[in-house]
């Protein structure tokens, strides 16, 4: 015959989740991308010439960046891209937002015709809002 237990065990369920060390996680992890994100959008080391000039005007619109990289690389979005594939990057870009802006950040070193070209590409484009990026005279 089996025996039948007559004392209660001391163990008993626990129906709540802790969730304290989940939010440290949580906040650890957005803390850690507050700081890496404004270092990923100048991930291109291209240091462009200085030129004293005022203050821009903040923008109601994020332009659009294309680098030019001192090795003549061009860089749209992160990525490396050819002449020819900025023209239709460029052309889609305006047809979702007509009134967009194109900043375009060479380095130094680069060749005056290597900035030119991009010009033309941002032009073909029919984009007519171009900006050169530099630096602030020391």
């Amino acid at each position: 015959m089996p025996r039948s237990r007559s004392r209660r065990t001391g163990l008993r369920t626990v129906n709540d989740i802790n969730v304290t060390p989940l939010m440290d996680l949580t906040f650890l992890l957005l803390i850690v991308f507050m700081i890496t994100a404004p270092t990923l959008e100048y991930i291109t080391n291209v240091s462009p010439p200085s030129m004293s000039t005022p203050q821009p005007i903040p923008e109601e619109v994020e332009p659009l960046m294309v680098n030019l990289a001192k090795d003549g690389t061009i860089w749209f979005h992160k990525e490396p891209i050819l002449l020819a594939d900025l023209i239709a990057r460029l052309r889609l870009e305006q047809q979702l937002r007509p009134d967009v802006k194109v900043l375009i950040r060479g380095d130094e070193e680069c060749q005056y015709g290597e900035v030119i070209d991009i010009m033309k590409a941002v032009k073909k484009a029919n984009i007519t809002s171009i900006s050169l990026v530099t630096q602030p005279e020391p």
